[in-house]
């Protein structure tokens, strides 16, 4: 569909296009604003900006506080681990109005601070509870080894516990960005200027109430996954390498 010429689907049961064609390639990476300035770039670098700074805050802050949840024994522990889960159970619509309120009282409306905060705090507490399972696999033996050699928990934590956890955090970094690259309801309420789109904004705008544009909605989904294929292939070594490789012999 996004190789063809038209904008339509063919009445047909061949899946080639009878003429292939890089116009819908060419509408959708071609859009400029009004001033002449490459629209769809702008959205782009949205996108990338807004995920890759959801990435870095999601994992940051899961990574420290799974290994805390882990290994630490404390006053509320069990509760906080159980409001995790209940915070799952609410769809994202159901909370859309009390953040935007929010949002717009903090004047972050229209803004990728706005929008990275929202999505960091939505995909937390999945990779809060994922990372924490994976912490738990990790022998404590190790951690007392270095103990016992004078190393710091800080030490231990980035030296030891996170190149071993590598494998989750892969999965975790790679679950935070698709969380920010997909989302659509929540980046069409909270960014009001086209040049303030993220790309799932952009599609939608190829579906009208009585025709959908087909050509350029399958050229637009083809390009908005291609970062996400290459960071899948990027983490795949590390998503399957063993848990303890190299850590321990004999």
């Amino acid at each position: 569909m996004a190789l063809s010429s038209g904008s339509s689907f063919a009445a047909t049961i061949n899946p080639f296009p009878e003429e292939f064609n890089l116009g819908n390639f060419e509408r959708v990476l071609g859009t400029t604003l009004s001033d002449g300035s490459w629209l769809f770039g702008q959205q782009l670098f949205n996108s990338i900006i807004v995920s890759a700074a959801t990435t870095v805050v999601g994992v940051t802050l899961a990574t420290t506080a799974a290994y805390a949840f882990s290994r630490f024994r404390f006053g509320g522990r069990q509760m906080l681990l159980s409001s995790f889960l209940i915070t799952q159970m609410f769809p994202a619509t159901m909370v859309m109005i009390p953040l935007y309120v929010i949002l717009d009282s903090l004047h972050l409306l229209d803004t990728w601070t706005g929008l990275v905060l929202v999505y960091s705090t939505t995909a937390l507490p999945f990779c809060v509870y994922m990372l924490k399972g994976y912490f738990d696999t990790i022998p404590t033996e190790l951690e007392e080894a270095a103990l016992l050699d004078g190393a710091s928990r800080f030490k231990i934590f980035w030296s030891l516990i996170l190149p071993l956890a590598r494998p989750a955090i892969a999965v975790t970094a790679l679950f935070s960005f698709m969380t920010a690259w997909n989302e659509f309801i929540l980046a069409a309420t909270f960014m009001a200027n086209e040049s303030s789109y993220t790309l799932p904004v952009v599609l939608q705008g190829y579906v009208g109430a009585k025709a959908v544009d087909w050509g350029a909605f399958a050229a637009g989904a083809i390009v908005v996954s291609i970062p996400v294929m290459s960071l899948f292939f990027m983490l795949e070594k590390h998503m399957v390498s063993g848990l303890t490789s190299g850590s321990v012999k004999g």
